[in-house]
């Protein structure tokens, strides 16, 4: 199988429109870094940042250097759409990465896929990649696979009776139909359904709905952002002690921080393998890429890695693989050959892709995590 390792460490090159010198392949990106979603996008950045410069001092692409063009897009789709279609007319770039979202990645991929630019999204939702479209692939997991990695965890606990509570934003009612549309097959019955938005700064009311509901074995919260950190904190409060599950969209240690430890502990999830990268075992196809991101981001930043800075990782390794491999920044050449991605190992699983599928990975590719005095743990 393949792997993508990070190794060289440079100067961070600042967000907005930046170039190497004697580029030839131009790669454009619009993340959220700043804003109410710079959770994701500011580590999105600095690790593409990064891996350009390490790429770049090491040879390039073929010999070729890369261009980098980078965009903060806010988290506003609107915005999202104008950096889109920037980069493909007037930056001529041969591909993007983005989308720290799902709603600006739905502004970015309808350009993409008019254009014809190879694009890979870092947002979760399922309809990013349902149906297939020729030009777009995603590198997080789906919130259908959430729910199916939740539910299973639960079903092997004796869970049947759950109490949902979802943000409104994109993925958190993209995950709420996608749990409710799966959660049968679990034997998993939705008993509470509630709902807060993404300003909202108390769930009590919501919450004590759910804890007076009879019945109700586990807590389920599909949403990103300062609302799962409020409703983890609310439960905590309330004295609710049935399990509480959340989604991969607070997969980081900003998560825990912002609950608080002491409120987040014996929270479990859905996450990726760079969660627990100290924990993965020798011949774990995916210790060797995930130790060295890791480390490598880590000690240029001075920060945590994180869970969304790994799915820009992957997506720029699979995008240089697949330049490399088509020999030739023509964008259908490049689309051509990240269709025929096969094993490559990242840090959120191994990628094989498909006419079928613009994905590439299995149930197997998530990792149960749980937090366990303010750090995480794997549930076996």
């Amino acid at each position: 199988m393949k792997s993508f390792t990070t190794t060289a460490l440079a100067t961070l090159i600042a967000v907005g429109a930046v170039s190497a010198a004697q580029a030839e392949i131009r790669i454009g990106v619009s993340v959220a870094a700043t804003g109410p979603a710079a959770f994701l996008g500011d580590p999105e950045a600095k690790t593409i940042e990064m891996l350009v410069e390490e790429l770049n001092a090491n040879g390039g692409i073929n010999g070729e250097q890369v261009e980098l063009i980078v965009y903060d897009d806010g988290a506003d789709p609107n915005k999202a759409r104008t950096f889109a279609t920037r980069l493909v007319e007037d930056d001529e770039v041969v591909a993007i990465i983005g989308g720290s979202t799902t709603g600006t990645t739905m502004s970015i991929m309808d350009v993409a896929q008019e254009e014809g630019i190879p694009f890979i999204s870092l947002a979760g939702a399922i309809a990013i990649i349902d149906p297939v479209r020729e030009y777009v692939f995603k590198t997080p997991h789906t919130d259908r696979m959430a729910c199916e990695k939740i539910f299973t965890d639960m079903q092997a606990r004796g869970i049947s009776k759950v109490g949902m509570i979802s943000g409104t934003d994109g993925f958190g009612a993209s995950m709420q139909a996608q749990c409710k549309d799966v959660a049968g097959n679990f034997g998993v019955e939705i008993v509470a359904d509630e709902t807060y938005g993404p300003q909202d700064a108390d769930m009590t009311p919501q919450l004590t709905r759910i804890k007076n509901t009879d019945g109700v074995q586990a807590l389920l919260n599909p949403g990103f952002g300062q609302g799962p950190a409020i409703v983890t904190r609310n439960v905590h409060q309330l004295g609710i002690e049935q399990p509480l599950y959340q989604s991969h969209g607070v997969a980081s240690d900003g998560f825990i921080k912002l609950a608080g430890a002491e409120a987040a502990e014996g929270v479990r999830l859905p996450g990726t393998a760079l969660l627990i990268a100290e924990l993965l075992q020798e011949g774990d196809a995916q210790r060797e890429v995930v130790q060295g991101y890791k480390a490598a981001y880590e000690a240029k930043y001075g920060e945590s890695v994180s869970t969304f800075g790994g799915y820009a990782h992957d997506a720029f390794a699979l995008m240089v693989d697949a330049i490399a491999r088509a020999g030739s920044d023509d964008p259908a050449e490049i689309r051509n050959a990240l269709e025929a991605t096969a094993g490559l190992v990242g840090t959120t699983g191994t990628y094989t892709f498909s006419a079928q599928d613009h994905l590439g990975l299995d149930l197997s590719a998530f990792r149960m995590l749980e937090i366990t005095n303010g750090g995480w743990s794997a549930v076996e």
